[in-house]
């Protein structure tokens, strides 16, 4: 997928419209990450397959109460296959939960 921009700072691959059922709707990328000054960004889908037994072998990162969004010091922090794989992973669950992209 070709990268775009979201905002400033975001490089977001592919795009998906979701709809809460509250009623609140967006676009979103497919995949994102972020180089931020303190960490890496790396934005994926909040409850996706195996997020936890990939998460146990990512290695060194940080996450807020398991949402979508995990941050990364450096690359050589974590198992750059596993984080293709949670990549991936998320992308399918969007993809579940939003099939007629």
């Amino acid at each position: 997928l070709e990268p775009k921009m979201w905002g400033p700072s975001i490089i977001g691959f592919g795009t998906y419209h979701y709809q809460y059922d509250s009623g609140h709707e967006g676009d979103m990328p497919l995949a994102a990450f972020s180089p931020r000054k303190d960490a890496i960004s790396i934005y994926l889908c909040s409850g996706f397959k195996r997020r936890t037994e990939l998460s146990a072998k990512l290695g060194k990162y940080k996450d807020k109460d398991g949402r979508g969004c995990i941050y990364i010091k450096k690359l050589d922090d974590v198992n750059m296959d596993v984080l293709k794989e949670m990549y991936v992973a998320s992308i399918e669950q969007v993809k579940q939960e939003y099939p007629n992209q």
